[in-house]
């Protein structure tokens, strides 16, 4: 069902790989929703996946652009402005790498250069695409940016590894722009703590399986699925959230606030006692 929340708003989406991804999903329901948006992602990324499909559902066109690199945000953020006819309402940074993870580098013994690497794509990137929109001042007065995060910023998940530093940092990005961007700007920035979620970034985290099906038991509400972030995002991106900001808004069925579930307590007892 489509309530028009984005009608004659123009956005820029990061991040859509392929349709498991939650940038895709959202972008398919900003599309249902009347927003008009632009595609962008990195070329490697872009040969990976087929975000050209994606673009042709949505009538979006795609601007390729390296995140880590000043150079290609800024083209990106003026071809957006120039293709869209006019200034940007909302953008999605839903991307995100670690090439410890990748390379099975443990925490304890990371390659400093691969973490380098993850921090710059995963974090940083987002304080290079804030600041361009900020000097260009490419955003809409109410407009609203946000960015995808994880539990881990908070929390230990050890296999998660540097991508939990990353997370954290992009966290503190928010916050940090977001007050600039809303005293200045009138902008909102916002990162979203999502359930973990099969997508094809997630799925390289060793134990993932696990990952889900312990919060899954551990949520009262059970885990929040890639449609249903999709779904909440497009509530940030629309006018019925002007005035939440800096926020990092747990979406994960009650994950964040459980200390101990009925369900996991009688899995530990019932393990307990086969000993």
């Amino acid at each position: 069902m489509s309530y028009n929340l984005l009608k004659g708003k123009k956005g820029i989406i990061f991040g859509a790989l392929d349709e498991n991804s939650i940038a895709w999903k959202t972008a398919v329901k900003a599309h249902e929703e009347g927003a008009e948006f632009v595609l962008t992602n990195a070329p490697i990324a872009m040969r990976m996946g087929s975000i050209k499909n994606l673009a042709e559902q949505t009538g979006a066109e795609i601007i390729p652009a390296d995140a880590t690199k000043v150079e290609d945000l800024e083209n990106l953020v003026d071809k957006a402005v120039e293709i869209l006819g006019g200034k940007i309402d909302f953008v999605l940074h839903s991307i995100g790498m670690s090439v410890n993870v990748r390379k099975g580098k443990h925490y304890t013994d990371q390659n400093y250069d691969f973490t380098a690497k993850g921090w710059d794509v995963s974090a940083v990137s987002f304080h290079k695409t804030m600041q361009a929109l900020y000097k260009k001042d490419a955003m809409n007065e109410w407009g609203s940016i946000v960015a995808l995060s994880y539990m881990a910023a908070q929390r230990v998940f050890p296999d998660y590894n540097d991508m939990a530093d990353n997370k954290a940092y992009l966290e503190s990005i928010a916050r940090s722009f977001g007050y600039f961007f809303g005293k200045d700007k009138k902008v909102r920035v916002n990162t979203i703590s999502q359930s973990p979620t099969p997508t094809t970034a997630g799925q390289g985290v060793k134990g993932f399986d696990g990952f889900i099906a312990y919060a899954d038991k551990m949520s009262p509400l059970g885990n929040a699925t890639a449609q249903e972030c999709a779904d909440y995002t497009i509530t940030l991106f629309s006018d019925l959230t002007k005035k939440v900001t800096l926020q990092n808004l747990y979406h994960d069925g009650g994950f964040s606030n459980v200390g101990v579930s009925q369900e996991v307590m009688e899995a530990f007892v019932e393990k307990e006692g086969e000993k």
